[in-house]
């Protein structure tokens, strides 16, 4: 199964609110979602690399929340559609940034060769986890709690104020766990490439 046959089939089996079924059409017939990168340089850099990071994600934060001590002790309990839309869906913002250019590489024997490379140009600068938001919501709705989890994924390494990031894990406890399988996809399962 690729990449993109995987993403579908638990979209479509864990998300059925109104909506979903358009908010997909939109991923795979009006974006390039299935085939942009998660970033220009650093995790998933490649063409699909979205979708794959998406995954990771999804996987980190199943992970993540079926810790005997997330649910014992701090008593996170989510539904799998709330765990499927934040995962899968918290860099949606992401489609459509990427355009293909290319850099000169110096060569082992000096010569000089041009060589691809990602790089990143919004068309719609409304900021990252906020932009997800927005798309999310032109198609389906979210919870306050999964709209703030997807806000504030990127935790303290975002432009963002610190203050306003520790409030919304506070009141969110999805967006602190969101932020965790964000990073340890990133970090761990994908790094630089």
């Amino acid at each position: 199964m690729t990449s993109k046959e995987e993403f579908i089939s638990i979209f479509k089996e864990k998300v059925t609110r109104p909506g979903a079924d358009a908010l997909l059409d939109y991923l795979e017939n009006r974006s390039d979602f299935f085939t942009a990168p998660a970033s220009a340089r650093y995790h998933s850099a490649y063409e699909g690399g979205l979708c794959d990071h998406s995954l990771n994600v999804y996987d980190c934060l199943v992970d993540y929340l079926a810790r005997e001590r997330v649910k014992e002790t701090y008593e996170l309990s989510y539904t799998d559609e709330t765990i499927a839309v934040v995962a899968l869906l918290h860099d949606v913002c992401k489609a459509g940034c990427y355009k293909v250019t290319t850099r000169n590489v110096k060569q082992p024997d000096g010569s000089w060769r041009q060589v691809p490379q990602y790089q990143f140009d919004d068309p719609m600068p409304y900021g990252h986890g906020e932009k997800s938001v927005y798309i999310i919501n032109g198609y389906m709705r979210l919870t306050r709690e999964e709209a703030f989890a997807i806000r504030y994924h990127m935790g303290f390494s975002g432009p963002e104020d610190s203050r306003d990031v520790g409030k919304a894990f506070e009141m969110f406890p999805l967006a602190f766990a969101l932020h965790m399988a964000d990073s340890e996809a990133t970090y761990f399962l994908e790094g630089k490439q």
